[in-house]
């Protein structure tokens, strides 16, 4: 048996379905800045036909992305992270700090962050498109969503859009650490090097 005859073929006509809707692009339009026809694209997403490498790369340049996350496929071990050996980093600017539980899909379109939050810190108010989920590890958080507040101990959960102006602080004694889930874009950046904790800009 040859590496062809058990490679899984990737999926990338879904791939591109669900990137060109988080884009919120018609077929039309994506067609049309790829320079290809509708129909043919209309195939591709279904699985009835196949571009060729040259024509999955203008979908990508259309869709601001690498053509590797259109043919390329994880290995199960990749999928995973471990306590103490995920990629750490912070801004420059901040007191925050991010370690990411997430790993990179090709097409992902959901990022997770462990976010350590120090005592006395409160964000600005933000809203921005995209799917939020926090869930509580550590400390006591003040979430604020349109200027409702929430008290949320560890193991409260809150989910919300992202174009609901939302803020938190830490009000507990010591730092506090958030799971936060999510599709935002400005928070699916570059990523570190899985062997680098350098700081890192790319999450906010």
């Amino acid at each position: 048996m040859t590496k062809l005859d058990y490679a899984r073929p990737p999926a990338f006509g879904g791939r591109i379905r669900d990137m060109r809707r988080k884009a919120n692009l018609t077929l039309q339009v994506l067609a049309d800045q790829a320079g290809i026809s509708v129909g043919f694209l209309s195939q591709v997403e279904r699985g009835k036909a196949t571009p060729s490498l040259g024509t999955l790369a203008s979908l990508a340049a259309t869709l601001g992305v690498g053509v590797d996350v259109f043919v390329s496929n994880p290995k199960p071990s990749d999928s995973v992270t471990r306590e103490g050996e995920r990629p750490q980093f912070a801004l420059d600017d901040s007191s925050l700090s991010y370690e990411h539980v997430s790993t990179t899909l090709p097409g992902g379109t959901i990022s997770s962050l462990i976010i350590h939050i120090p005592e006395h810190y409160a964000s600005e108010v933000t809203a921005h498109f995209g799917e939020e989920l926090i869930y509580v590890l550590q400390g006591t958080v003040r979430q604020s969503l349109d200027g409702a507040q929430f008290v949320l101990h560890p193991g409260d959960s809150l989910h919300f859009m992202g174009d609901t102006p939302h803020a938190f602080a830490n009000i507990g004694n010591g730092p506090a650490k958030l799971l936060w889930t999510g599709t935002s874009p400005r928070l699916l950046g570059p990523r570190p090097s899985a062997n680098s904790n350098n700081n890192t800009k790319g999450r906010d």
